[in-house]
């Protein structure tokens, strides 16, 4: 019954993200506010059928320490998920994401004109500081950054491997730095098409504030991250 599940919301996503992406098509020439807020219906629409056709409920903890205004935030990722729910529940997200989704077919249009931050992963410092010079434009549009410091998905449980582009974003944009926490990959892996009924929760933590050494934020953020985490993982939602 989960495969066969499984497999009606994978027809769910890939129909409805086709549908929406080619309606939204005539939104490139509009201002960018207009695709932001078509995202989030696309995100409220893949959350109802991961709910209904899978039985994966979403809890969002922490709701105190969610940013409103210009932000930077860290996340665990361990699958699609961890991209799909920011849009439901920040005003204004924008992501870190790697040069090559740009890419993709009516995924990469939207997300140009929804103005992420693109990174080339192989141009190393000067990678860095475009990425450091378009968040600071982006937060005059008091937008919430969104960055992923393993820059891959995990497995639930594996090795952490944290890179050091986020630290780069906390020494040169001075803010704090709002963690999140999440057993996403417990039900939606990132390998594999069975999706797992059960509560998915993302758990924002209290930010950590700026002025920090790198080496200290480094260790403090992949800390806190991992425990909360691992601490998800163990109640076995």
């Amino acid at each position: 019954m989960t495969l066969i599940r499984s497999l009606f919301f994978t027809v769910w996503l890939f129909f409805w993200t086709a549908v929406l992406g080619t309606a939204y098509l005539p939104l490139l020439v509009f201002p960018r506010q207009f695709m932001a807020r078509c995202l989030r219906v696309w995100a409220h629409v893949m959350l109802f059928g991961l709910r209904w056709i899978t039985g994966i409920r979403i809890e969002i903890r922490g709701q105190e320490h969610i940013p409103t205004g210009a932000a930077l935030i860290a996340g665990k990722h361990m699958g699609m998920l961890d991209t799909i729910v920011p849009f439901v529940v920040l005003p204004d997200v924008c992501f870190v994401m790697k040069r090559e989704l740009t890419y993709i077919p009516l995924f990469g249009w939207h997300a140009m004109k929804a103005t992420m931050i693109w990174i080339d992963r192989g141009a190393a410092a000067k990678a860095l500081r475009k990425m450091v010079t378009d968040a600071q434009e982006r937060f005059t549009q008091e937008r919430q950054l969104v960055i992923f410091p393993e820059g891959t998905r995990k497995a639930p449980g594996a090795e952490p491997d944290y890179k050091p582009g986020v630290a780069a974003l906390y020494r040169d944009l001075n803010l704090p730095c709002t963690l999140i926490a999440t057993n996403s990959g417990v039900h939606w892996p990132a390998k594999g098409l069975a999706k797992h009924p059960g509560t998915v929760v993302f758990e924002f933590l209290e930010p950590i504030p700026a002025g920090l050494r790198r080496g200290e934020f480094m260790k403090e953020m992949q800390s806190r991250i991992e425990t909360a985490s691992n601490a998800l993982l163990a109640e076995g939602l």
